[in-house]
């Protein structure tokens, strides 16, 4: 039985495509891994004086600072439980999703897989 290439997948847009979506999710995961290290210092009550919980916040602030006054801190016998990074993570997240998706809708795409598609999409 052989197998036939979906011409959607051999385009010369594919390549460029694919590097551009790595690259999304790559700077999503670098953003997510520091907003984690953020929520998980302050949870723990780490020392802010500390060097590498001042470095942590200080490189989160830029990401974190939209979302600061969304919700209030729930503070826990010296640990906050900040909300606002959760939603910071949730929202950088969505926005990474979003252009990915952008980005796919760009593909080449044959007749059929477009007609199967679109009628998949009937409501």
């Amino acid at each position: 039985m052989g197998t036939t290439m979906n011409s959607s997948y051999t385009s010369s847009s594919t390549k460029p495509l694919y590097r551009g979506t790595q690259i999304i999710w790559y700077i999503l995961s670098i953003i997510e891994v520091l907003l984690a290290f953020r929520f998980a210092l302050k949870l723990l009550g780490a020392n802010p004086d500390a060097g590498f919980t001042s470095f942590i916040y200080e490189i989160t602030y830029l990401f974190a600072s939209p979302f600061l006054s969304v919700f209030g801190k729930t503070y826990i016998q010296g640990s906050v439980f900040e909300w606002t990074t959760l939603l910071a993570m949730f929202v950088y997240w969505m926005i990474a999703v979003g252009v990915v998706n952008m980005f796919l809708m760009s593909r080449t795409v044959s007749t059929p897989e477009a007609a199967e598609k679109l009628s998949n999409q009937d409501v």
